[in-house]
């Protein structure tokens, strides 16, 4: 998948430039997620008045829905400090000790895409995250040595996109646990008109209606639409995002009034040209489109399945009478199966 897809949830690097600014603060400035939001105010304030650490909190869901965003308010509304690191970076046991040993009492440690965690790391971070020790296997064969180190109470905050890839006995050893979901239409309108706020971006609120309907119900898809419909706006027009300019800027970059692009309508046509609609396997779908099968499952279906336009079943992938009216193409009784 192209790693400048607009509408891509994964983080790209222009977003680390202008996503510190435009990233929460408190909970206040959060938009969505009240459930979770309601429930980790409760945590917080329980742990603050016990004067302990937080426990061990999972935040799961598509990419793009404000884990790492919750993991700092979490930080500033403790009052600890907070190091942030991945899954994929943490390859040795050494990265991990050099992390943890560094953390003060009560810190925050948040490890992004935690379910990419080796093996060997995992086994290592147990007994860190329950007994708040490190052991270091020092030499090797009859003659290797363990060495106990105490750590800091600490919290560790995980977040991931594929829940089911994380280990019941990682799963288990987190005390809190939510889910993510994705935003409604107005929540990512009342995102798109802060952001355009802070960015000192002149908006029409049909305007940014208009971003939101096409955002993927997703807050960073939003943010970078957002930014390029300024983009737009500064180079055709006058800098003002007005309605109109917002519909030629989105119309340019072939995001339809769905937030799908031409990635998303290549799978669909595949799916149904290709596969007669379907039951397809995963492996096979993402062979006829060549894109990962992981992509597919972490990135495409998710906001296709909200949409209606996909369904998984026991024999594999389907496009729904949704998804040929989209396109445009006519579904026959031979390969009906709704």
């Amino acid at each position: 998948m192209s790693d400048d897809r607009i509408i891509s949830a994964r983080e790209q690097k222009d977003d680390k430039t202008w996503d510190l600014t435009l990233r929460p603060q408190s909970f206040d400035e959060y938009i969505g997620q009240t459930q979770v939001k309601t429930n980790l105010d409760v945590v917080l304030r329980a742990a603050k008045q016990r004067k302990e650490p937080l426990d061990h909190v999972l935040l799961f869901g598509p990419p793009g829905l404000g884990k790492t965003t919750l993991a700092h308010i979490i930080s500033k509304e403790m009052g600890v400090g907070i190091k942030v690191t991945s899954g994929p970076a943490i390859s040795k046991a050494g990265d991990l000790a050099a992390i943890i040993t560094n953390l003060q009492e009560g810190d925050i440690l948040f490890i992004d895409e935690i379910h990419r965690l080796n093996k060997t790391i995992e086994e290592i971070l147990y007994p860190a995250m329950e007994d708040f020790a490190l052991d270091i296997v020092l030499g090797k064969g009859p003659s290797a040595q363990i060495l106990r180190l105490d750590l800091p109470r600490f919290t560790l905050i995980g977040a991931t996109t594929r829940y089911n890839l994380i280990s019941s006995p990682l799963r288990d050893r987190f005390g809190v646990t939510f889910r993510l979901d994705f935003y409604s239409s107005e929540e990512i309108a009342q995102i798109v008109r802060r952001s355009a706020d802070i960015l000192s971006v002149p908006i029409a609120q049909d305007a940014g209606q208009e971003i939101a309907s096409r955002s993927r119900a997703t807050p960073r898809i939003a943010n970078r639409i957002l930014k390029r419909v300024r983009d737009y706006a500064q180079v055709k027009a006058d800098g003002n995002v007005s309605y109109e300019i917002t519909r030629q800027a989105l119309d340019m970059m072939a995001i339809d009034r769905y937030g799908l692009d031409d990635l998303d309508r290549r799978l669909l046509r595949a799916l149904v040209e290709s596969f007669a609609g379907g039951p397809v396997g995963i492996n096979t779908l993402a062979a006829a489109v060549q894109e990962e099968a992981g992509t597919i499952e972490e990135i495409f279906e998710p906001y296709l399945m909200q949409l209606g336009f996909l369904s998984r079943t026991a024999k594999g992938r389907v496009a729904t009478d949704k998804t040929y009216d989209y396109l445009g193409i006519e579904r026959t009784d031979k390969n009906r199966l709704f």
